[in-house]
């Protein structure tokens, strides 16, 4: 590369990368866009890698993917070699975590990021999530209301053409909607069964964007097409760089992972969008004579308050639906499965707001293949809010190096005693609704372990697949299973209580900016990709006003 001189550097392609690399470019600002991984082609989305449906545990699958180096990744609970390439190689890219202490840390890296193989589940979050020292008493606010998100929210919405239904749910504001989303007829049921018991506890559809036929993420499109943007595959970022006296990011230190030559790109502005651990890991990375503790953590908070959502599973069947039914809402795709299902809002025991249930579910009743038949198929996965704690932080592990020699993260992403308090209610209130519905579990599990009843986990499979998922099964449904992971450099009204300000901007740095989770002061309830998305698009605003009229 050349010593050009970009107005922007923006450092990551996923969720949050895609839409800074759109706002600045559409604010006018050239953009040098950095990926760590590579460009994705039309064979990626190779059509005969297509599963229709599944019904076992698909372990040959995880097995084959250990084998060719992907250990961690092939532990999501969603994994399957159909999308096994949109995740990257654990033995590349290692990481470190207490002993008695793991954290499934799931990563992609291509153009585009995670989006690729995200279940496209896209929330909104409400002044539930975001008050919450206000609404716990502990933990941190975040410096805005729902009513200033709310705009950007609705701008993102509409660029991606969202799937749902207008709900009226207080927990889970409605959204801006291209068209209406389905429920099945055993998930119809289900609904009605749970709202009659308890009117509080609302049963709604999914909330959720199309695979997009172009393949290339909209935003990404949007970008390219201003003519302001440069993107640089297989390259990923070392360190931020700053001028003397350390109060301006001039740019940064890259590593060409194919020669891996180093080499210095310039910016005016840096946006660093790579994903908690990554950001908080390159941050640190970038300590300095003037900045020895890491760059912008003059506050020491760098890296500290790291969360994932609490995470459980559970399936079984629904006895009063037979076989399953392929949802038809959105355009069939080639290469991806449709999308769709059921989501329960934070509902509280007391109503909406009551901290004690601070949990979601996200699940299917009659989507996965089952006999004509035989009874629906059922699965939920729970999130539930984890406290901030000072002390589950992102360091870096001296010890060790990834494939590019630099120091690996070290996760430590312990749940406290209120974590597994709401952790409990979390599971008891999820076994409490399937059975109120007529559902028949077979397992449910979480952190605290495995529990099996009637027939057991996956019974119409082979006796090793069954032994291997209970090994597997701790392992699996541990920190990090949610992918929902957040926090590290969070934002606030202060830069002693804060990383970042309410417009994601460093205090100690103001033309630097972090606008993916790793600014989440909370860990919330529900997916937190949109407000990843919405929150990037309303800093890199904020910023590129201030830097076109020279303020930065």
């Amino acid at each position: 590369m050349t010593e050009e001189h970009y107005d922007a550097l923006v450092i990551g392609s996923g969720a949050s990368g895609s839409f800074a690399a759109k706002e600045l470019t559409e604010q006018g600002l050239s953009v040098l866009l950095l990926e760590a991984g590579r460009e994705t082609k039309p064979e990626d989305f190779d059509p005969s890698r297509k599963r229709k449906g599944h019904r076992d545990i698909n372990i040959w699958e995880r097995a084959r993917a250990t084998l060719k180096g992907q250990p961690v990744q092939a532990r999501a609970a969603f994994f399957s070699e159909q999308f096994g390439h949109f995740f990257v190689n654990d033995r590349q890219n290692p990481y470190t975590t207490p002993k008695d202490a793991p954290f499934l840390w799931i990563r992609g890296q291509q153009g585009g990021g995670r989006l690729h193989s995200f279940g496209r589940v896209l929330l909104r979050w409400n002044d539930d999530d975001f008050n919450i020292r206000s609404r716990t008493g502990k933990g941190a606010d975040w410096p805005f209301t729902y009513a200033d998100l709310a705009p950007y929210y609705d701008e993102v919405e509409t660029l991606l053409g969202l799937y749902g239904n207008t709900d009226n749910v207080e927990s889970l504001p409605d959204g801006v909607y291209a068209a209406p989303a389905k429920l099945t007829p055993a998930e119809e049921q289900f609904r009605e069964i749970t709202e009659k018991r308890w009117p509080e506890r609302r049963v709604v559809s999914w909330r959720y964007i199309a695979p997009d036929p172009e393949r290339t993420p909209k935003p990404l499109r949007d970008a390219l097409a201003t003519g302001n943007l440069t993107v640089r595959y297989n390259t990923s970022a070392s360190r931020i760089l700053t001028e003397t006296g350390g109060r301006k990011a001039t740019g940064a230190e890259v590593i060409d992972r194919t020669t891996g030559k180093r080499e210095t790109v310039r910016a005016g502005l840096v946006v660093v969008c790579a994903s908690p651990v990554e950001s908080v890991r390159l941050l640190l990375n970038s300590a300095s004579s003037e900045h020895p503790q890491g760059l912008a953590n003059s506050s020491g908070l760098l890296g500290r308050y790291f969360m994932d959502q609490l995470p459980c599973l559970a399936a079984g069947s629904f006895p009063a639906a037979k076989g399953w039914m392929v949802d038809d809402a959105a355009p069939t795709d080639p290469f991806y499965n449709p999308s769709g299902g059921i989501f329960i809002p934070r509902f509280g025991q007391d109503g909406v707001g009551d901290p004690n249930g601070d949990f979601s579910y996200q699940g299917s009743i009659g989507r996965m293949v089952a006999d004509e038949n035989a009874p629906a198929r059922l699965s939920f996965f729970g999130f539930g809010r984890m406290a901030a704690h000072a002390d589950n932080r992102i360091t870096l592990d001296p010890q060790r190096k990834d494939a590019w020699g630099q120091p690996v993260p070290h996760i430590r992403c312990v749940p406290q005693a209120e974590d597994h308090d709401l952790l409990s209610r979390q599971i008891e209130t999820m076994a409490e609704l399937v059975g109120n519905a007529g559902g028949e579990l077979e397992f449910y599990g979480s952190p605290h372990g495995l529990k099996e009843m009637g027939r057991g986990a996956f019974p119409e499979a082979d006796a090793f697949s069954r032994f291997m998922f209970r090994r597997w099964f701790r392992k699996t449904m541990c920190m990090g299973a949610a992918i929902h992971e957040s926090g590290g450099a969070r934002m606030g009204a202060s830069p002693e209580e804060a990383v970042l300000d309410p417009f994601n901007r460093s205090f100690d740095i103001p033309n630097l900016a972090v606008t993916d989770a790793s600014a989440f002061p909370s860990s919330g309830t529900s997916g937190t990709t949109l407000t990843i998305m919405a929150l990037t698009v309303r800093a890199c605003r904020n910023l590129a006003a201030d830097y076109k009229a020279g303020r930065l």
